[in-house]
C-alpha cells in the first residue's frame, strides 16, 4: 500500500532552470514509525534505529533535488529560485561535473528512489553546484553541509560494504567539509558572505544549531581532518579551533543560551585540542 512506503514522489513536477527537463521530487514520509531517534553523535547527527517494518531510513539522502538531466543539484529551497547568471554557469558546467561524478558513484538515477548511492551523489553534485551560486545564499556554508552530510552518509555505506573504499570516500568528503566550515566563517567575519542567510544550519535535520553549531563543527573538523604535515601550520591550526570553542561555553562558564549538545561536547573538543598543544610544545 502506497502509506506503507517509505517515501513518495510528488505529483506535479518542477522544472530544471539550468535544462528545462521535468522532476518529481521524492519526500520522505515521516508517520508510523518510519523514524525511531536515537543518539545524537559528536558531530551533532542525529542517529535513527531500524525498524523491522521499514528498516534503515536515512532522511539526509532526500535533501536535495537533482536534475536527472543535467546534474543540476542544490538544496530544495534554492533549486528554482537560482540567478540567471547563476544558471549560466551551472548550464556551462554540466559536462564537468557529470564526469567528475562518473568515477566516484557512477551515474544514479535521480528519477528512481533515492538510495545512498544517488544520495550521496546529490551531495557531491550540489557541493559542485554552490561553487555557481550568488554569495547572497550563503553558498560555502551549504557546500560544507552537502560535504559533511555526504561523508555521513559514505560512512553509512561503508558499515554496509566494508570492502568498497567508502571509508576513504567519507574521509575525503569530511576533509572538504573542514575546508568550507573554515571558508564559510572567514567569510562572514570578513563580511563577503553572511552564515545566516543560509536558513538551516543543521547540521542534521531535526534541529538547527546555528552558527554556534556551525563554530562548534568548524572547530571538531579542523581537530579531525585538519593538514597535520606541517607541525607549524597544525599549531596555529589548532589554536585557532580551541580559542573557537572556548568562546562557545565561556571558559567553562555554564550558559543557559547553549544548548547541551554543543556545551558539553566544545569541552571535550577544548580539551582533547589542549592534549594535542601539549604534546607538540614537549616535542
Amino acid at each position: 500500500m502506497a502509506n506503507e512506503t517509505i517515501s513518495f514522489f510528488s505529483r506535479k513536477p518542477i522544472s530544471c532552470p539550468a535544462c528545462e527537463a521535468s522532476i518529481y521530487r521524492e519526500e520522505l514520509r515521516t508517520g508510523r514509525g518510519r523514524l525511531n531517534a536515537g543518539n545524537l553523535t559528536d558531530e551533532l547527527r542525529r542517529q535513527y534505529i531500524a525498524s523491522k517494518k521499514y528498516g534503515a531510513v536515512y532522511p539526509l539522502i532526500y535533501t536535495v533535488t537533482a536534475c536527472p538531466e543535467c546534474g543540476y543539484a542544490a538544496f530544495a529551497q534554492d533549486f528554482e529560485t537560482i540567478s540567471a547568471t547563476a544558471v549560466e554557469r551551472i548550464q556551462a558546467s554540466s559536462d564537468d561535473r557529470l564526469n567528475a561524478l562518473k568515477p566516484v558513484f557512477g551515474i544514479p538515477d535521480f528519477s528512481a528512489p533515492r538510495s545512498l548511492i544517488s544520495g550521496c551523489a546529490a551531495y557531491f553534485l550540489a557541493m559542485s553546484c554552490y561553487d555557481h551560486f550568488d554569495a547572497e545564499v550563503a553558498p560555502t556554508i551549504k557546500q560544507g553541509l552537502c560535504a559533511l552530510r555526504a561523508a555521513w552518509l559514505c560512512n553509512d555505506l561503508h558499515r554496509s560494504s566494508p570492502n568498497e573504499n567508502y571509508d576513504y570516500l567519507a574521509a575525503v568528503f569530511y576533509r572538504k567539509a573542514r575546508f568550507f566550515y573554515a571558508l564559510a566563517v572567514e567569510r562572514e567575519q570578513d563580511g563577503s558572505e553572511s552564515i545566516g542567510n543560509a536558513g538551516h544550519l543543521g547540521p542534521d535535520l531535526d534541529k538547527n544549531y546555528g552558527y554556534d553549531g556551525v563554530l562548534y563543527i568548524s572547530a571538531l573538523l579542523e581537530y579531525r581532518y585538519g593538514p597535520t604535515s606541517d607541525d607549524d601550520f597544525r599549531r596555529q591550526a589548532l589554536d585557532r579551533a580551541k580559542r573557537t570553542v572556548a568562546r562557545l561555553f565561556g571558559m567553562g562558564k555554564a550558559s543557559k543560551n547553549k544548548p547541551t549538545a554543543i556545551l558539553d561536547n566544545a569541552r571535550d573538543v577544548y580539551d582533547a585540542i589542549s592534549r594535542e598543544l601539549g604534546v607538540k610544545e614537549e616535542e
